[in-house]
């Protein structure tokens, strides 16, 4: 029956595309929007707010009637490119192209090889966005961005789905690795950088999961129990820097519920906060395959469905026919979709080369892979590598199997990566042989052991090679140094566990202390290299090894990036955008991650995880820990860490000096001015960070929050640059719900410049005389029950 329904539908829209052409038909780009929604049928109209679906293969033919394709639009659904994830409906009679859109937070996710096209089409894997956010550096985000964009727009796209931004609120998040940061400043601004550098070339980006969308787990299921200033200043906060500063072409909605209500159905978030607060002007989609109910999507102002389904289409047609969605809502939606098609390459007849330039984009990937990289430790200038240091002992399964980035739809199909070992090789040094065939073969064995890679999941990994003491101690004594390299790798449906993910497994801990002993012994060092995506633990194993080296995942030249920092080739100028805890336990939200499963009485099922996302658990997730999540926790309740947030070395020294407040007028701006010296031996560039710490008359404040940050250009030993930070009435207030305004208070204010949010340099206060209410809300997105936030 279903089948027959869908044919039916079939023969229906492919008659809507030869419906009422005529001489006074209006053409889409020549006549007004207003003409061209007046012309469109209501059927039209309802499959033009759903996609044209998708086909997602490694599915069970079980699920087939959850994913097959809406009714396709006939003889065009071929040409589309493969690998795609997305596509609205062409109708042509009225001259609207369809517009594609295609995964790629870290670099455009396409399939590389296509039908009766000889030359490949490979994209380049630029860093994972951890690791961008981590340079602090907007201008080379902008250019990574411009990269992206340019494949985009050469390989036949229209709009990208990234980047994404949500918070680190919980390391074990499984997409921690796509998000920027725990802070919404950083994270606004690296989003926005990024969005810029991306339509610069005439193509769109969408900023996503709007918002708090958290977690992986039941993530399509899962309520979000969140207060209002906690969603203000902490989720959603990210965003509305990014709509403000780039003012991206789309937004997604996320897939959980936000205080009982789904994101894609909230009138609050789409239409209350993100179009009334904030002013975004572009269109919003869902998630693939979020919400629930089609109709509660078209009110709520989440524009268009995607993938798309043919029974969401009919769902919309009956309720307009019913007078339970009115037409009008409909053309609101139609129109925001064909204002932005009106930018789209499709539209305007681009014609696409299949032939960005590459190489170039490589070279921005590895800049951007090494300034991204963070110098944790560096006991007696371990890093870098001395003149005599010729020959490199490597260990752990990952230096010769590196990770560039995560999977699932952040995941790029790249033509190469260079390993650690190829990088090394690269760089001139020089790898012991012997270490390296003993692992290749050990790696190739477990290979075969490991169970087939599921599709968008992780890679299961396998267990480090047990090391024998006589062969570490050989390799001691003929090489000059050791190198070790723990890796994660993580993605979409699956958050991270706390054993053996966020903690070393026993195995790596046996690797580090047997090679650090018997190196240490003969008098070398040893550098351990962290390629992951997300925080992992280092308290118990940092004092074994000499220098630490958080290289992230770096994308395609990961190995390249990481041989120019240890040979000195590049100063390390990244700086934590996430604090590493000492233990899982000290992160806040860790009693309450992922969430609780709501009983019902249903029979539990063991699925899979596919199957799971395709029948999620109702689930539950309080977050209780308020504003105070991240540094704004430790800091605030003086938890010790093991390398705080805005942390990082070099391998020279800055001297800060010559602060100076400008607060004669607050309305305009408050100015901040000081001067940073590179005191070392060698160039660099320093990241400097403004902390602002709030008087709290009425309500509790962290004890500092990031208001700026600069990172400044290469200085020579002995040069010196002036900077300056400009706080506005917004940088200073806090939202309290019970005005739904910012608010400033009145007070004293102490700015706090740093090299990180714990080694302040410099300090200076202003006071405010008078509260200001800066600005009101829509009051929206209220809790349904009482949260026990927690509070100094």
């Amino acid at each position: 029956m279903k089948n027959r329904i869908s044919v039916v539908w079939l023969f229906l829209y492919a008659g809507i595309q030869l419906y009422g052409q005529s001489e006074n038909t209006p053409v889409f780009g020549k006549d007004p929007v207003d003409d061209i929604i007046s012309s469109m049928t209501l059927e039209e109209k309802a499959f033009f707010v759903t996609g044209t679906g998708v086909i997602m293969p490694g599915l069970s033919q079980t699920f087939a009637h959850v994913i097959t394709p809406g009714a396709p639009v006939v003889g065009k659904t071929k040409k589309m490119i493969p690998g795609i994830a997305g596509t609205t409906y062409e109708i042509s009679r009225l001259g609207i192209p369809g517009s594609i859109f295609a995964d790629g937070p870290a670099g455009l996710r396409i399939d590389p090889i296509r039908k009766n096209d000889t030359a490949s089409n490979y994209c380049t894997a630029f860093p994972i966005a951890t690791l961008l956010a981590s340079t602090w550096d907007t201008d080379l985000v902008y250019k990574v961005g411009q990269s992206i964009g340019n494949e985009v727009l050469e390989y036949g796209v229209d709009i990208l789905l990234g980047p994404a931004l949500n918070i680190h609120r919980n390391p074990l998040c499984g997409r921690n690795f796509e998000y920027y940061s725990e802070d919404p400043l950083i994270t606004g601004k690296m989003a926005a950088a990024m969005v810029n550098g991306i339509e610069s070339n005439g193509v769109g980006a969408s900023v996503k999961h709007f918002a708090a969308n958290n977690t992986e787990t039941n993530r399509n299921a899962l309520n979000t129990v969140v207060s209002e200033r906690a969603l203000r200043e902490i989720y959603l906060k990210g965003f509305g820097i990014a709509i403000d500063e780039a003012q991206p072409w789309t937004v997604m909605s996320s897939y959980n519920l936000i205080n009982g209500i789904y994101a894609p159905e909230n009138v609050d978030l789409i239409t209350k906060v993100l179009r009334n607060d904030w002013g975004f002007k572009g269109f919003v989609m869902t998630d693939w395959f979020g919400g629930k109910d089609p109709v509660a999507m078209m009110i709520a102002g989440n524009d268009i469905l995607m993938p798309g389904r043919p029974r969401q289409a009919r769902t919309i047609i009956r309720a307009v026919k019913k007078g339970k969605l009115d037409e009008e809502i409909l053309d609101r939606n139609v129109s925001r979709i064909l204002n932005i098609l009106l930018l789209t390459p499709k539209f305007k007849g681009y014609e696409h080369s299949n032939r960005p330039p590459l190489e170039a984009h490589a070279v921005i990937a590895r800049k951007a892979a090494s300034e991204g990289m963070v110098l944790l430790k560096n006991d007696k200038n371990a890093l870098p590598f001395s003149q005599i240091v010729k020959e490199i002992a490597v260990f752990g399964n990952t230096s010769y199997n590196i990770i560039t980035g995560g999977t699932g739809s952040g995941d790029v199909n790249e033509a190469y990566s260079i390993s650690l070992t190829d990088g090394l090789k690269g760089a001139g040094y020089f790898v012991n042989e012997e270490l390296q065939t003993i692992y290749t073969a050990y790696i190739k064995k477990a290979k075969k052991k490991q169970p087939r890679q599921r599709v968008f999941m992780p890679v299961v990994p396998f267990s480090e090679m047990e090391l024998e003491a006589d062969q570490v101690r050989k390799m001691a004594v003929e090489n000059d140094v050791a190198i070790i390299t723990i890796g994660r790798s993580s993605g979409e449906f699956v958050d991270r566990k706390e054993e053996e993910d966020f903690n070393l497994s026993g195995s790596e801990k046996d690797m580090i202390k047997t090679v650090s002993d018997a190196f240490h012994a003969e008098g070398k060092k040893v550098v351990v290299i962290l390629n992951v995506g997300g925080v992992i633990e280092t308290a118990s194993w940092c004092d074994n090894a000499d220098a630490i080296l958080l290289a992230w995942q770096g994308g395609q030249d990961t190995g390249h990036s990481i041989a120019d920092v240890v040979s000195g080739k590049v100063n390390p100028s990244g700086k934590l955008a996430t604090t590493f805890p000492l233990s899982y336990d000290d992160v806040p939200s860790a009693k309450n991650f992922p969430g609780v499963v709501i009983k019902t009485n249903k029979k539990p099922t063991n699925e899979g995880v596919m199957m799971a996302f395709l029948r999620p658990k109702p689930s539950k997730i309080i977050y209780e820990e308020g504003i105070y999540v991240g540094y704004r926790y430790f800091n605030t309740f003086h938890v010790p860490v093991a390398y705080e947030f805005g942390y990082g070395l070099s391998y020279t020294d800055f001297e800060y000096s010559g602060l100076e407040i400008n607060a004669k007028n607050i309305k305009n701006s408050i100015i901040v001015t000081l001067s940073i010296k590179n005191t070392g031996k060698v160039a660099g560039r320093e990241v400097v960070q403004l902390y602002l710490s709030a008087p709290a008359n009425n309500l509790d404040k962290p004890s500092e929050e990031l208001k700026g940050f600069v990172k400044t250009k290469l200085l020579k030993p002995g040069d010196s640059q002036m900077l300056t930070f400009e706080l506005s009435e917004m940088d200073l207030a806090s939202f309290d719900p019970r005005f739904s305004a910012w608010i400033t208070e009145a007070g004293t204010y102490k700015v706090k410049i740093g090299t990180s949010s714990r080694d302040i340099r410099l300090t200076d206060n202003f006071i405010l005389p008078d509260e200001i209410s800066v600005r009101k809300e829509s009051t929206a997105l209220v809790p349904a029950e009482e949260i026990h936030e927690l509070k100094p």
